[in-house]
Parts: structure tokens; sequence; C-alpha cells
């Protein structure tokens, strides 16, 4: 099997082809990157006989179509704006993929995609990715199912919380920023209820909930739970869904007034010489300050609960999973949720284990024992806890 990696430099790149590098059943690994240090950044993860790097040259589009017709799956961990390309070449090419981003970006090319007769796997690396493959295992767990509630954030470990944020960075600050100005949507007592991104980090619904051996965590609503639930067909019954973002308490009380004030505009501030918007000062300026130290270790901490009628008796199935930074390698927990996902489902694509064609999402088409299973062998355990009512 031969796997690309677009983007193979970035923290999640380097995660997805440690990963690759690491099954038996990858012969070559094909590192799609226009980064100038090269492979110097794989250095000490992998052989180096097992990848290479393609360097893009010319318009990106027909670089990647190049790449896609020498491989049997790809793995598109590029920027946001990049995703519509790598997707285009990929149908072109007849090359299943997989990428980690959102899939309303890209709606329109479902129907090209399942006319090539390939599968492209979007939302498929942390979160959204190893939550959705939990809500398809866990629909089989109720007859009814009336409650969903996901959590998962990045956080220092207790003695890296070091500075004002109790915060570091170990994916994209842009990013991370952006973030910050999304909208949410949740079902509270079977009603929808859209919270505004000028209002995530002040509504009724940032609670804390308690993570064992860490304490008590702030949860603050960040993306379209409903989506998700509908996804599942069971809205009928559902009475609550929300989905959340973990942080230390404090966060909203940083941000909220931040961004009343602008601070996360994406406008740049009239007045000033340039054209530099608030969001990208922060970006530049915090950015650098919240780096991790070489011994600090990151936690992704995603927690899954789910209520309903099993039986005609009520349950609750609660579903944990930390995962965090390997200092040996220096690969970030967040950099191995998002980037082990992705290996795992590109190889399934590439061995027909997932078949179907067009747009695909992990809550609907990845088989959710078999891809546990592939965690676990990598270490990533998701520990379950179900509770009976009286």
């Amino acid at each position: 099997m031969i796997v690309a990696v677009l983007g193979g430099l970035g923290l999640q790149g380097r995660a997805a082809i440690a990963d690759l590098a690491a099954s038996p059943g990858v012969e070559q690994i094909v590192c799609v990157d226009t980064a100038p240090d090269g492979l110097d950044r794989l250095a000490g993860l992998v052989d180096p006989d097992r990848v290479r790097l393609v360097v893009p040259e010319g318009p990106m589009g027909a670089a990647l179509a190049a790449v896609m017709r020498d491989v049997d799956v790809a793995i598109d961990l590029m920027p946001l704006p990049l995703m519509r390309d790598a997707v285009t070449a990929a149908i072109a090419a007849r090359t299943p993929i997989v990428t980690t981003n959102y899939a309303g970006s890209i709606e329109d090319l479902g129907p090209a995609a399942e006319a090539a007769g390939i599968g492209v796997m979007t939302e498929c690396g942390l979160d959204p990715g190893i939550d959705l493959v939990l809500y398809r295992r866990a629909a089989r767990q109720f007859d009814t199912v009336t409650a969903i509630e996901s959590y998962c954030g990045g956080i220092p470990e207790p003695q890296a919380r070091t500075g004002p944020l109790s915060y570091k960075v170990s994916w994209n600050f842009d990013m991370v920023l952006m973030s910050q100005n999304r909208a949410s949507v949740l079902l509270e007592d079977g009603q929808r209820v859209e919270i505004p991104a000028a209002q995530q980090h002040d509504n009724r619904f940032i609670h804390e909930i308690e993570v064992a051996g860490l304490g008590r965590l702030e949860a603050l609503p960040n993306g379209d739970a409903v989506h998700y639930a509908e996804m599942l067909g069971n809205t009928g019954s559902l009475r609550r869904t929300g989905r959340y973002t973990l942080r230390w308490p404090g966060w909203s009380a940083f941000w909220a007034p931040l961004k009343q004030l602008g601070f996360l505009s994406e406008d740049p501030v009239p007045g000033l010489a340039g054209t530099v918007s608030p969001r990208e000062f922060l970006s530049r300026l915090l950015g650098p300050q919240l780096q991790y130290g070489a011994a600090e270790k990151d936690l992704c901490v995603m927690r899954n609960v789910f209520r309903g009628v099993q039986g005609g008796r009520g349950k609750t199935v609660t579903s944990d999973l930390v995962i965090e930074r390997d200092l040996a390698s220096g690969l970030f927990g967040m950099s191995i949720g998002v980037g082990g996902p992705a290996s795992i489902v590109a190889q399934m694509l590439a061995r027909g284990e997932i078949a179907a064609a067009g747009l695909l999402n992990p809550l609907t088409h990845v088989p959710d024992g078999p891809f546990l299973a592939e965690l676990a062998r990598r270490g990533i355990r998701v520990a379950d806890t179900t509770a009976w009512d009286p």
C-alpha cells in the first residue's frame, strides 16, 4: 500500500506519517509539503527510506493530481483553503481520500466522488472523528436515545498550567482563534437552541464537569450538535444534546470581554497602517508565548455521555478518553489523536474495508469495532462506564 500524506510535515501530518510507518501493510509514504526543512522534520520518527518527499511546483491542483495517480489512498492535512484542491484531485485520479476537515464546504463534490467510485471520508480526526465513531457504537446500546453530550479539548497537563490562560498551543493557533468565533446549535428540553458566535463565551450553557485525575474542567458550547444527532436518526426521541470544548476553568471569563471589545474580529482596525485584523494580531502576539516546553505534555480529554432507555429501563453510558504527548517522539497528544484515526481509516479505505463511494462520515461509515480495536492497539483506549437508573 502506498499512502500520500498531504501537509505531511505539520504537527498532525508527522503523527500520521509515524503511524503509517508503524503499520505493516504500508510499503511507502509520499509526503507532500512545502516546508523548507523537508525531511529533517521527520528525523527520528521514521526510516527516511520509507518516505518520498514531494514539493509541489506550479498550480497546487496539478501537483496534487500527479501525486494521486501513483498512490492507493491519500490523507489531507493541508490548510483548510486547500481542502477542495485535494478532494478534486482525488476524484480526478479515482483515489480515495481522508480529510479531517468539516464536510460543509465540499458537499457539492459528493456526486462527483460517487461517480468516480471513491470514498471521501470527511471529519475524520479526533473531534470530529473518534467521537462520531462512539456515537455510532452507542446508538446500538439503546432502544431509545434521549440525550447526547459530547466534550473534547486540548489542555496542558496540570504541572504545565503556567501563564494566565492555563493554555498552550498543541495545534494551529490561528485555528484555535477561529474556533472562538463559531456558532453552536443545541437541543434543550427537545427545543433547538442557537448560540451565536458572539455569545460563545457568555451563555447559560457554559458549565463544568469533573474528570478523574484532573478535577473540574470548563465546558463551553462549540459546534452543531443537532446536525450529528440527525445523522443518527434519533431526533424524535432526543431531548438534549450539545457539543462542548473543554478548557481549564477561567477560559470563558478571559475571552468574553475580549470578544465584546472586538479582539477576535477579522476586519482590519480603522486608522492603522496595514491590514492586520485584531485576530491576526492576537495570533502573532499570543502564539509564541503559549508554546510547550520539551518536557511538558498536552492532554486531549474527551468524554461522550449517552442517555436513553434499554429494555424499559433508563441507562447512561459514559465514554472517556485521554491522549497525552509522547515525550520520546515529541508528538503532541492532539497530533496523535488526529493523525492516528486518519491513518487507520485511510488504510481501511485502501483495503476496501470501507467500500462506499461519495462523501463519507465516521458516524455512518467507519466500522466501530475494528476502528476502536486499532486505536487500542496504539495505546488509545476508550474507558466505558454504564449506569442504570434505579
